[in-house]
Order: structure tokens, then C-alpha cells, then sequence
């Protein structure tokens, strides 16, 4: 067998033959069949070096022999052994020659060579299969093999099997993946449990949620959504990104939400909130912005009042399929501070959706977001049904698979359109209070024939009057005109408020016995299962309590 026809084939052979002349243990390839040149003639050896020795001197027997490095040569279509080197030998012990290696060699079919090396012996060309494992007996570990034809080995040719045992970067590859799947279960673990694990359902809207995490090979981000009960029938809806990945991310997703949910309670407007998550997103982390979109729904308005730190726009189907995106983002992302929100408004009247979402679900490389948004907009257009069936439809429209290289959060809030015996679980009435001592009696009045035209049972029926009373009559006290009583039922809740001019936020305080006033808002806070104020666009603010309705009595109404 002449070595030097297939040598050079052999994975680090030119490298290991480079080192090994640097150190004189082996001499140069190129030596093999040079004529020695006159002294003083370019390349000559040195006087104190002996004289390289050809390559054809070697033998390929011995050299194969102390190779580190398992090597089989086999021959003809049967894949018969003719060589197999001391390595091999050791790891996985002797081998007859003339044996057949789909008998003898059960590594071999492990690693699922044979069908490479028929391709080899058919083809001439060589061929490399990396990490391949062999699971049992005393040679087990990963290998990448080579496998080079030898064509004068045989009348039918051979191959030269050369295996290298990279147990040790497989093994290291192995850990270092397990380390990221742990951190990445650890993330995605962190941030479920940072999402609401059950949303609040308002009384006049249908809400449904839906996260998903990228794929394997995708790091968790930081999407988030909220649904917060504000109190008189309003309802808070929250979406957000924190740009960057992984547990840090889903961390600081969690400190916005939470601030979220405790800056909700104040009852502000949308865009200061936003004013107060822009300062906090600052100091959590200097480094890493978030988008955010922060809607408040109010059924006696029937808009959504919003802003927007950078997120993308709410999306508003109505009940004939028609598709309205809101306005243009309000503002930068969350922590890049030194910008004044402002708050804007979309309609959303009964029988008409909304879509919150985060770029996950419309961003795809290569093609511009607006694009995406369009998307979108179709495939809610043809989207009805229950919330998460509409969640689950626009996943399946946009493309969003288990493989998805990005997170994605959908938030869909419906305002349902209620006819026959539903409708009349559902009241509004209003009175507007120009002042004058006949303000409170007409308060009263009014609030009585409101409610007993509802139905409701004797002690629901003296609370409510007794608290419009004092409502209205704080308003008299300490607002200005104009002021309104207004009252709303629902399945589960009779809502009282008063709004006036002034925009004095009331508190309970504790009264003396000798104080004449200031007990208003201590009788409501007793008597209403929740009360709260808030201010009002233009100036002004409204003071609200609920009554819980007791079971049985929507019954009795319809």
C-alpha cells in the first residue's frame, strides 16, 4: 500500500506533520523525493542535521499503528476488514482480517456508517460525519469519523476509516446546552409566574390572554399584559415589552407590571402613568427600555382612553368586521426619559373588540412591521367568536408556531352587544344637580325611584339611597357645579357616583364627636362593599362606591 497517495486525506495530518518536523521526529513531506543540493545552495540542511529521509521509507503500518486516532481499512463491497490499528483495537478489541464489518463491527452500525461508506466506495469522494455516539461497550463516546476511498487497495477499491474521539467536546457541547435549556426553563418559569395566572373579568367585558415563549434556540424576552379592576365599572388593560432577554429580562418585566398594578390604584390618567413608569423604568436599570400600553375602558363613555410609550398600535374590530387602528405611538419607550405623554382615545362600543399584542407576533426579518400590523388587521377582520378563540385564530393567521424566534403576549378585551333578558341585567341612569338647597331631595328621590324600578331588595334598595345621599351631599359641601348622580347596575353590582367641578380629591378622616361634618365618606366606606375618587378630564373628579348584588335578584329582573 502506498501511504502517500491518501495520507494527506487523514484529518490534522498536515498539521501533526508540520509539528512533528518542527521537533525533527518525522521528516518533511516535501524531502520525499528532492536531489541534494551542492553546499551553500538555497534550502541545504545544515551541517548538524542528518539528512531527511523519504517518505516511502516509512511504514504506513507502523505510523497507522501509533496513531491516537481509531483507523479501519476495509476493502470491497462487503466492506471486508484489512487493517485495523491498535487504537481501534483497544477501544474496541480485536478484529479478524477478512471478516465482513457489517458482522464484526457493531460500533460501525451505530454510528451509521456503513450506508456513508457504500456511498464512499461508490462515489470516490470522501465523506465526514461529526459527534457521532457509540452507547455501548468499553469504546463508547462520541467520534467524528472520516471516511476516504482507497482505490488501489482492491480490485473493487477500499475505504479507510478514520475516527477521532471528541468525547470531551461532546461532553462539554452537552453541558453547556443543559446549561442553557435550565436558564432558558428558568426564564420562561420566571416569567409565567410573573403574568397574571388568572385574569379579572370585568362585568361588561370579555377578556382573554395569551403568552407564548420563542423557541428552543430563542432567549425568553420580557412581554407582559395586565387586566386591573379600577373600581365604577372601569377596567384597566396593560401590554408591554422589555426590550433584551433572558431571566434579567423577565425580572424587570416584573417590577414594571408591579408598579403598574400599585400606580393603577391612584386612578390617574394614561399618560401619567406612563409619566411614572418612565422615571422607575430609569432606575430600575439604565440600560434596558420597555414599550408599554397602558387603556382605560369606562362602559359609560364606551371609548378606550389610552397611551402609548412606543408600543404598537390597539387594534378595534367592530361588529361588521370592520378593522380601525388607533393613532400613532404618543411617546418613546419606558427609561428614556425627559418626554410628556399624552393620552388619546379610540371608540369601542358594544359589539366591538380590541387587540393589545406585542411585536412578536407582527415582526418578521426581512419584511417592514407595517406589514406585519396589516396582517393583522385582515386576520382579525375575519376573526370572531370568544376571546380566546380569537387569540388562538390570530396565532394561527400570523404564522406563530412552537418555533417562533420571538415571545409573544395578545390580549383581546371584547365589549359584548347584550339584547333580550341580558340586556336587562344592564342600567344606566343619570341626574344632573344644578345646586340649591332641593339638590339632596332630589338626590334621594331619584335614587329611590331609580331603584326600585330595578327591583332590588329592600336593604339594597335604602343603601343605595342612603349612599347617593351622602355622595351628593359631600358634593355639595366641598365641589362646584357642575355635578351629576349617576347610577349603574350590572349582574353583579350597583355602582353610584357623583362627579363636580372641583378637582379636591376626598379622604376619610376620623370625626370628633362634636364635629358637625366629616363623616360622609366614613358612612360609604362602611356601607359599600368598595368606594374611591379619581379626577376627570377638564378638571374636576368623581367620587364612586359599589354594592354587591345579591344572587337571586337577576333573576327576579328579567
Amino acid at each position: 500500500m502506498n501511504f502517500t497517495r491518501w495520507s494527506a486525506r487523514l484529518p490534522g495530518t498536515q498539521r501533526r506533520a508540520a509539528a512533528r518536523t518542527d521537533r525533527s521526529s518525522v521528516p518533511a513531506a516535501r524531502g520525499e523525493s528532492e536531489t541534494p543540493q551542492e553546499p551553500g545552495q538555497e534550502g541545504e540542511p545544515p551541517a548538524d542535521r542528518a539528512p531527511v529521509p523519504a517518505l516511502d521509507e516509512l511504514s504506513a503500518r507502523e505510523v497507522l499503528g501509533q496513531l491516537p486516532a481509531l483507523v479501519v481499512l476495509v476493502y470491497g463491497p462487503e466492506h471486508r476488514i484489512a487493517y485495523v490499528n491498535d487504537a481501534y483495537t483497544e477501544a474496541f478489541g480485536p478484529r479478524a482480517t477478512g471478516s465482513a464489518a457489517t458482522e464484526v463491527m457493531p460500533e460501525l452500525d451505530e454510528l451509521g456508517l456503513f450506508p456513508l461508506m457504500d456511498q464512499v466506495l461508490r462515489s470516490g469522494t470522501a465523506r465526514t460525519v461529526k459527534s457521532r455516539r457509540v452507547r455501548t461497550g468499553p469504546g463508547a463516546g462520541s467520534y467524528t469519523v472520516t471516511c476516504t476511498p482507497v482505490k488501489h487497495l482492491q480490485e473493487d477499491g477500499g475505504v479507510l476509516v478514520f475516527a477521532a474521539d471528541v468525547s470531551d467536546h461532546a461532553d462539554a457541547a452537552e453541558r453547556l446546552r443543559t446549561s442553557e435549556r435550565r436558564q432558558r426553563e428558568t426564564a420562561v418559569t420566571l416569567q409565567r409566574s410573573l403574568l397574571p395566572q388568572e385574569l379579572e373579568q370585568p362585568d361588561d367585558l370579555r377578556i382573554a390572554a395569551t403568552y407564548q415563549p420563542g423557541g428552543t434556540d430563542a432567549a425568553v424576552g420580557g412581554d407582559w399584559y395586565d387586566v386591573i379592576t379600577l373600581g365604577a365599572g372601569r377596567t384597566a388593560l396593560v401590554i408591554g415589552d422589555v426590550m433584551g432577554r433572558g431571566v434579567r429580562a423577565a425580572a424587570v418585566m416584573g417590577q414594571l407590571r408591579t408598579a403598574v398594578r400599585a400606580y393603577a390604584r391612584l386612578d390617574l390618567p394614561p399618560h401619567e402613568i406612563l409619566q411614572l413608569l418612565d422615571g422607575l423604568a430609569s432606575e430600575i436599570d439604565p440600560n434596558q427600555i420597555a414599550t408599554c400600553l397602558y387603556a382605560v375602558h369606562d362602559p359609560n363613555e364606551g371609548r378606550l382612553v389610552y397611551a402609548s410609550a412606543g408600543h404598537l398600535p390597539v387594534l378595534v374590530r367592530d361588529e361588521d368586521g370592520t378593522v380601525r387602528r388607533a393613532a400613532d405611538p404618543t411617546g418613546p419607550p419606558l427609561g428614556t426619559g425627559g418626554y410628556q405623554h399624552t393620552s388619546d382615545s379610540i371608540a369601542l362600543p358594544p359589539g366591538s373588540a380590541a387587540v393589545l399584542y406585542t411585536d412578536g407576533l407582527v415582526e418578521r426579518r426581512g419584511e417592514d412591521i407595517d406589514e406585519g400590523v396589516a396582517a393583522l388587521e385582515r386576520a382579525l377582520s375575519g376573526a370572531s367568536g370568544a376571546p380566546q378563540v380569537v387569540c388562538d385564530r390570530l396565532i394561527r393567521s400570523l404564522g406563530v408556531t412552537a418555533e417562533h424566534d420571538d415571545d409573544v403576549a395578545i390580549l383581546v378585551v371584547q365589549h359584548p352587544s347584550r339584547t333580550g333578558p341580558a340586556a336587562e341585567l344592564f342600567h344606566n341612569a343619570a341626574l344632573d344637580l344644578l345646586g340649591g338647597v332641593e339638590a339632596a331631595s332630589r338626590a334621594r328621590a331619584f335614587a329611590s325611584g331609580v331603584l326600585t324600578s330595578w327591583r332590588f331588595p329592600v336593604e339594597l334598595h335604602d343603601l343605595g339611597v342612603l349612599a347617593a345621599s351622602e355622595l351628593v351631599a359631600n358634593s355639595l359641601q366641598h365641589g362646584t357645579p357642575p355635578m351629576r348622580l349617576r347610577l349603574r347596575r350590572t349582574d353583579r353590582r350597583l355602582i353610584i357616583e357623583v362627579t363636580d367641578g372641583d378637582d379636591h380629591l376626598p379622604r376619610r378622616r376620623r370625626a370628633e364627636p362634636a364635629d358637625e361634618a366629616g363623616r360622609g365618606i366614613s358612612i360609604i366606606a362602611t356601607i359599600a362593599a368598595s368606594w374611591g375618587s379619581r379626577r376627570t378630564p377638564g378638571g374636576g373628579k368623581a367620587v364612586w362606591c359599589e354594592f354587591a348584588v345579591p344572587r337571586g335578584t337577576e333573576d327576579r329582573n328579567r
